[in-house]
């Protein structure tokens, strides 16, 4: 079969939509606000934002790196620069591999999104009784049938957009949705400002709360930082892997960072000046976007309009992310296995959904998060999957990608790949630093995260 060509980012811009849409997803806009309720905010961000900057972001710069040098998805990148029998191989399959299962149960909780946006539609969020709004989201998350069609229907909008290639698809979906995006949360936003528990809620998250916070608060942080900048996971990695051979790597990195944390920073701002407007809890946990949000936007003026943009807002989240996970699965059999994209696409879709299945039909509203009734060593398939992918194959990937970068590569071409194109990473001392950090802050870090999920720590 012939290699099809490789697609190109069609500018700078489109590089950063669109990788700015990968980090941006589920984890800034319900999993971050949540966590940050129930570490007590405050300290927890400051925190998770230190987390960013020398974790996330420095991990970010190397994997881009990777791609761009050797114009390869994971699997492809490592054996290139490391050899067909390398060990380092298996960095890039678990990549691979990370993409195809956090995919599979990630677009479960974007299809309860797709759902909720048709229920609020209808009208059906007009109740604010919370015993309504706990047994609506029971309804959703429990329906295994009904979830399942909507995992599918979601997967099929990430697959129409991800076949028409780099500069059709994902490009231009980037470009259409990410702005969408802002343009809802500022609409949220200046709503949000208008409410009484504003002053609250501003407080809550940027005042110095020191109160709910403990070790598992910082190796939390720590945790999240990998998801949420969709590193670990070999998106940024085949993402650079289309860019051009002068593209600046480091400013375009900085810029995904800056845009990703705005938006869960954008998130904390709607979400807790509503739920101490009204008398809520902030600690609900995962079921703060899906009960103590309807419940509140039931009380507001205009509830159905309200309603409907945030869970749109949700969904468009949800889907630039998986259009990238899937983009990474895809990927590989275009550039390793010489599949068309019309072919390797679909076929990478259907797998996914066929996985996503059982962790449609096992989450349950009462369980949800913490560890569902057994159908594996205590789990449910989705907390299985959220597990293993979240604690295990986004760290490994993460290191391996680090220790690669800071170790295997050699000190001229490196640094040639930091500086090329890039007026921030001609920086003096820029260089040393992020590469320092990488060698030896980063694997400590990622070792904590690893013996946190063992337990180690309690």
């Amino acid at each position: 079969m012939a290699q099809e060509r490789r697609g190109e980012w069609g500018s700078r811009l489109g590089f950063i939509l669109a990788a700015a849409g990968s980090a941006v997803g589920l984890g800034n806009v319900w999993k971050f606000p949540y966590i940050t309720g129930e570490n007590g905010g405050g300290l927890f961000v400051i925190i998770y934002l230190i987390c960013i900057a020398f974790v996330g972001l420095p991990i970010m710069i190397g994997e881009v790196m990777l791609g761009r040098m050797t114009q390869r998805a994971p699997v492809g990148a490592f054996t290139k620069l490391a050899g067909e029998t390398s060990p380092w191989r298996g960095v890039g399959w678990i990549g691979v591999a990370a993409g195809f299962v956090i995919l599979s149960y990630y677009s479960v909780v974007a299809g309860w999104a797709l759902d909720y946006t048709l229920i609020a539609a209808r009208g059906e969020m007009s109740s604010g009784d919370p015993a309504a709004m706990a047994e609506r989201f029971g309804e959703v998350a429990g329906d295994g049938l009904g979830a399942t069609l909507w995992h599918v229907a979601f997967m099929g909008l990430s697959v129409a957009i991800v076949i028409g290639g780099v500069q059709k698809g994902v490009e231009i979906a980037a470009r259409v949705l990410m702005p969408l995006l802002f343009a809802m949360f500022v609409a949220l936003l200046i709503y949000a400002t208008r409410l009484e528990g504003f002053s609250r809620g501003f407080e809550f998250v940027f005042g110095f709360h020191t109160d709910k916070l403990g070790p598992g608060s910082v190796l939390e942080a720590l945790g999240h930082s990998f998801f949420t900048l969709s590193v670990g996971m070999g998106a940024m990695l085949t993402y650079g892997s289309y860019l051009k051979r002068d593209d600046d790597i480091v400013g375009a990195s900085v810029a995904i960072a800056l845009l990703d944390t705005a938006v869960a920073l954008l998130a904390c701002l709607v979400l807790f000046p509503i739920t101490f407007t009204y008398g809520m809890e902030p600690a609900a946990g995962p079921s703060l976007v899906f009960t103590n949000i309807p419940m509140a936007f039931a009380q507001l003026p205009g509830s159905t309009i309200w309603a409907v943009t945030f869970f749109l807002l949700l969904v468009f989240a949800a889907l630039t992310s998986a259009i990238s996970l899937l983009e990474v699965t895809a990927s590989y059999f275009i550039d390793e296995r010489g599949w068309s994209r019309s072919v390797a696409v679909p076929v990478c879709g259907a797998a996914i959904v066929l996985l996503g299945i059982p962790s449609a039909l096992t989450a349950s509203s009462e369980t949800f998060g913490a560890g569902m009734e057994a159908s594996f060593i205590g789990m449910s398939w989705f907390d299985l999957f959220d597990y293993v992918s979240s604690n295990w194959m986004l760290p490994l990937c993460g290191l391996g990608i680090s220790v690669f970068a800071a170790w295997r590569l050699g000190d001229p071409e490196r640094r040639a790949q930091f500086e090329a194109g890039s007026k921030l990473g001609r920086i003096a001392g820029l260089y040393l630093t992020w590469l320092g950090v990488l060698r030896w802050l980063v694997p400590v870090g990622i070792g904590l995260i690893m013996l946190h999920a063992l337990g180690v720590f309690g």
